[in-house]
């Protein structure tokens, strides 16, 4: 006798190859949800995941599958349907990273609103959280946002460095992006023209920039000047990122090295094309920039003339990840915080740059310098965007506002 929460074996479940659910064919039993799972439409297969629970131990085999597959919708659907389950190997398989070959862990991706007519009527003072879960209602003066957090899983792998200090790098798949800045983009330089069309192969990047407690693992000194072991290391010029990638090359037997410009643009962007990864606006409740800093000193992307001043740190840096701003490859700090060294030489626009997401190395008019991206503590907010880029700084420069994150391609999953 079948048990009455579990579908019997007859049973008419969506199948077939149809690219949407109205239109598939219906096929019985868990035979249909194997159908289903080899379907192109991500949304029919998600479907067939959250279905195949039912299906006792051979449906928890094909969730547990979709841990591995392509898509990272599919891992992050069965992430999320297995964590809710209560078994013992369930459990284990989530919480041991050599059985997944990665560490997966659940993120929460913000994404900014700023539609005055999604708001309610009447604020308090600053801020409240609304009815929605993972909602947060902001009010700025007379302008008003909302702060959007939502669940997703990224994947990791973890290199240890010793006395307890590791490195976290985060998975990112490759994938094709517009590299530049439209040219409706507020605060956009002639630099970031002509956008271009980049296919970026898949590798790994650090969670955050590297802090003062890694870099004294590896380099035994600590140049930073705001002195934090969790705060990024800063103060550092590109010869010693560079030299910082070669020595824990040498001590993991991988290769590390710095990203290419067309690496950290995708990686910042993870799939979006507005001017941050969380949308239109940036404010200072989600990254550390300088709002006191000339015409840079507001909230980006309000509108005409009409900025509103944020809370920043006014040009401290703080320890990587304390925004809690997640971008969907499972980045943090990417906008803000220190600015970070790329291998690419400087040059003045993107006529002739590589496409296939390799450095631009030998820049003609000068070998030494060398270029950076993604705002700081000491800057405003338009630096702070995803296509900036930051002009003329020398490869022995090592101000207390730069700092790096490491790439690792071809890295095993250990």
């Amino acid at each position: 006798m079948n048990h009455p929460q579990q579908p019997r074996e007859y049973d008419a479940v969506l199948g077939g190859n149809s690219p949407s659910l109205e239109g598939a064919a219906v096929l019985g039993g868990i035979e249909g949800v194997k159908l289903r799972l080899q379907n192109p439409d991500a949304k029919v297969r998600i479907a067939a995941l959250e279905q195949a629970v039912n299906y006792g131990e051979q449906g928890l085999d094909l969730v547990i599958a979709g841990l591995k597959d392509e898509s990272w919708d599919i891992q992050n659907a069965a992430y999320l349907i297995l964590s809710d389950k209560t078994e013992p190997r369930i459990k284990q398989i989530l919480q041991d990273p050599y059985k997944l070959g990665f560490k997966l862990e659940q993120i929460e991706v913000v994404t900014v609103d700023d539609e005055d007519n999604e708001f309610d009527d009447e604020f308090d003072d600053f801020i409240f959280k609304s009815d929605k879960v993972g909602e947060f209602q902001y009010e700025i003066g007379e302008y008003q946002f909302i702060i959007h957090r939502q669940p997703r899983i990224a994947r990791y792998f973890m290199e240890y460095l010793g006395n307890g200090v590791t490195l976290e790098m985060a998975a990112i798949p490759g994938g094709t992006f517009m590299m530049g800045s439209p040219e409706n983009e507020e605060g956009r330089r002639d630099s970031e023209n002509p956008q271009h069309q980049v296919t970026v192969p898949g590798f790994f990047m650090g969670k955050y920039p590297v802090t003062q407690a890694q870099y004294q693992a590896i380099m035994g000194t600590n140049p930073s000047f705001f002195k934090g072991s969790n705060r990024p290391v800063e103060s550092v010029s590109w010869h010693d990122a560079v030299k910082f990638c070669e020595k824990l090359s040498q001590r993991t037997g991988k290769t590390y090295r710095l990203p290419s410009e067309a690496e950290w643009e995708y990686a910042c962007r993870a799939g979006t094309t507005t001017p941050f990864h969380f949308g239109k606006t940036i404010t200072t409740h989600l990254a550390n920039y300088n709002y006191d800093n000339g015409n840079h000193s507001y909230t980006y992307g309000v509108g005409n003339d009409s900025y509103i001043y944020g809370f920043g740190i006014e040009g401290i840096t703080t320890v990587v990840g304390s925004f809690g701003v997640a971008n969907n490859f499972g980045l943090y700090d990417m906008h803000g915080n220190v600015s970070e060294w790329c291998q690419d030489n400087w040059h003045s626009n993107y006529k002739g740059a590589p496409t296939d997401g390799s450095a631009w190395l030998n820049n003609i008019s000068s070998s030494d310098e060398y270029l950076m991206r993604g705002g700081s503590c000491l800057f405003g907010s338009l630096t702070c965007r995803s296509a900036c880029r930051y002009d003329d700084y020398l490869a022995d420069d090592g101000s207390f506002y730069i700092g790096f994150r490491v790439v690792c391609s071809g890295a095993a999953r250990t």
